[in-house]
């Protein structure tokens, strides 16, 4: 269990939430080389389904447990509040790009895509995940202020 993640009550695979994120950082490339708009309609939806807890519906979700599967990846466990506040900041960033994209706000679009492929970037490459430092950050105010 990493230190940066509180425990909660449930845990989720670390394994799978990374390979989720290089799927979401490949996926909005792709949108910002293609112009594609389809792609964060299709990330959007997908964010939505994982969050409500329909997994066997999401199409990132069944492609990463793939993955993980064929390469025989470990599974690790990790808080499942943690990553589920990240898939929110997610989902919110994906409809600030179509939002965004919608009102031909450019500047702002590129800049909201690359927040979002900082942090899912850093999650492929360095196991470090942005929401679980926010999610941390917010407990401990929030057991100071309790």
């Amino acid at each position: 269990m990493s230190q940066s993640c509180p425990i909660s009550l449930k845990l989720v695979d670390g394994t799978i939430a990374r390979i989720n994120a290089f799927w979401i950082t490949s996926l909005v490339l792709l949108f910002l080389a293609t112009s594609q708009v389809g792609l964060l309609y299709f990330l959007f939806l997908d964010f939505i389904i994982r969050l409500s807890g329909y997994l066997n519906y999401s199409l990132v979700f069944l492609t990463s447990r793939f993955v993980k599967k064929i390469f025989g990846l470990k599974t690790k466990m990790t808080d499942g509040a943690a990553k589920k506040l990240a898939a929110y900041f997610g989902l919110v960033f994906i409809g600030l790009m179509i939002f965004c994209w919608l009102f031909d706000l450019h500047v702002a679009l590129h800049v909201t895509a690359f927040i979002l492929l900082t942090c899912s970037s850093l999650e492929v490459l360095f196991n470090y995940c942005v929401g679980c430092k926010i999610y941390y950050i917010f407990k401990k105010l929030h057991i100071q202020r309790g």
